[in-house]
């Protein structure tokens, strides 16, 4: 992998981390595309760094939400910000548990094969026009709820399964307001991103040489900035649109790249 190659893997990591298609997905056939040819654990890092790169756009969007949430945390006392950041954790186990259990089978996966990240947008499309049938309305995320999105998180880190895409459709088909799902969805995974960041760093995954660093920094970077401009305009997209739009895509990329692959 080239810088440029990380720079554009960059850019398509920022711009679909925010939209209900599959980052992860679209990561994978880019590196097709590309002609990438990383080893499956060089291919894994590249993505965490670059998960981590939206991550901290995230956080710089939702700075006032974030300092907002660890405001009410250090008053030390039962309130609304307790309860949300109390919801985030119980939504993170049971990627905690599934990441931890199965670390080298979902290497394994970021390994360019396209079928299945095909088969999987396909999944994605399926439950992006579910959701996209479902009434919108006012209710809040409950304990319960974020169990279950939590899952849909876990089952996310499948290449090809929109993390934002299946968390988003899960809360609206419990019922939850579109706006207070999408909210939800885009920071609950900022703790395990950082979570994985730190795992990495204290067990040695994220040495690197200083060709890979480079590489590594030109696609943080890119992602980095990509995902400042996505996160601004893109959620709003989300709250706005109709979900079936998404579906569509998801349905005529993973199509594609079925077809792609079958064709090699």
């Amino acid at each position: 992998m080239d810088a440029l190659d990380a720079a554009i893997l960059g850019v398509i990591q920022g711009l679909t981390e925010f939209l209900p298609v599959s980052s992860s997905g679209h990561l994978e056939l880019g590196k097709a595309i590309l002609g990438d040819t990383s080893l499956p654990e060089e291919s894994l890092l590249f993505t965490v760094v670059l998960h981590f790169a939206t991550a901290l756009s995230t956080l710089v969007v939702f700075r006032k939400d974030v300092f907002e949430i660890l405001g009410g945390l250090f008053q030390f006392k039962w309130n609304e910000e307790t309860e949300f950041s109390l919801k985030i954790i119980i939504s993170m186990l049971p990627a905690v548990v599934i990441g931890v259990l199965f670390e080298d089978q979902l290497e394994a996966l970021f390994s360019g094969n396209i079928i299945f990240v095909g088969f999987m947008l396909l999944i994605t499309a399926l439950l992006l026009w579910l959701a996209d049938k479902a009434r919108d309305t006012g209710k809040k995320v409950s304990y319960s709820n974020s169990f279950v999105i939590g899952v849909s998180q876990a089952i996310a880190m499948l290449p090809g399964i929109s993390r934002s895409g299946a968390t988003i459709s899960t809360s609206v088909l419990l019922g939850n307001d579109k706006t207070k799902a999408a909210r939800f969805s885009f920071l609950m995974v900022v703790p395990l991103i950082f979570g994985k960041i730190a795992k990495d760093i204290l067990s040695g995954d994220l040495a690197a040489s200083s060709t890979e660093f480079s590489i590594l920094a030109i696609g943080f970077v890119a992602a980095f900035l990509a995902g400042l401009v996505a996160c601004t305009w893109m959620i709003s997209l989300v709250k706005r649109s109709k979900l079936s739009w998404f579906a569509v895509y998801c349905f005529v990329v993973g199509l594609a790249a079925i077809i792609f692959a079958y064709a090699q």
